[in-house]
């Protein structure tokens, strides 16, 4: 057994204890999950300037808010990410809406899904749009939507989604291509009617 596994093993065991009420569980498990989650919020801001007030460790703070009043079943690690993945993109689309409330992202300059979760003042109506026309995908194709959730703002690998959604990484792979074409297409409509 690698070191990783066993980790990986841990993680899933005190998912499962916190998720059956042992509040112990969590205290042994955040500090388990805190770098990867502050690596996944990092990624999502690292083009934010200096002075923004949106920080990698506050957004880390808000998602386990959110993550210990949320009642879930915990199944594994991959899951508790996938999950995480989904609470950071309604933060950061949260941040968003309040740094931009025009309706669709009306007039701001569309951007390709790699640096949509890359959000700054400039780019707050970018995001909303993305989410958006993420919620038209997943009305279309929930697990496509899924994968783009798992992938850009999850950060997990091929693999890892691949098992959090029970379909070869091939399927992914292929799956998240045509999502991105899908809402590249989207994208582009929505800056060509605005």
């Amino acid at each position: 057994m690698t070191e990783g596994s066993s980790e990986q093993q841990l993680v899933t065991r005190l998912l499962k204890q916190w998720g059956s009420g042992n509040k112990a569980a969590l205290d042994e498990l955040m500090p388990l999950v805190y770098e990867q989650l502050r690596k996944l919020a990092s990624i999502c801001l690292s083009s934010e300037r200096p002075d923004h007030t949106l920080r990698a460790t506050a957004l880390v703070h808000e998602a386990y808010l959110r993550l210990v009043n949320a009642d879930v079943a915990w199944e594994d690690r991959i899951h508790f990410f996938a999950v995480s993945a989904r609470l950071l993109r309604r933060i950061l689309v949260d941040h968003a809406r309040a740094h931009h409330r025009q309706k669709r992202g009306g007039g701001v300059e569309m951007i390709s899904l790699d640096e949509a979760v890359m959000i700054g003042p400039d780019k707050a109506g970018e995001i909303v749009a993305l989410d958006e026309a993420l919620q038209r995908l997943a009305a279309h194709d929930q697990r496509k939507s899924e994968i783009v959730e798992l992938l850009s703002f999850g950060g997990l690998t091929y693999d890892e989604a691949a098992a959090a959604l029970t379909i070869s990484p091939a399927t992914v792979h292929r799956e998240f291509r045509m999502a991105k074409a899908w809402l590249h297409r989207e994208l582009t409509q929505d800056s060509a009617s605005a």
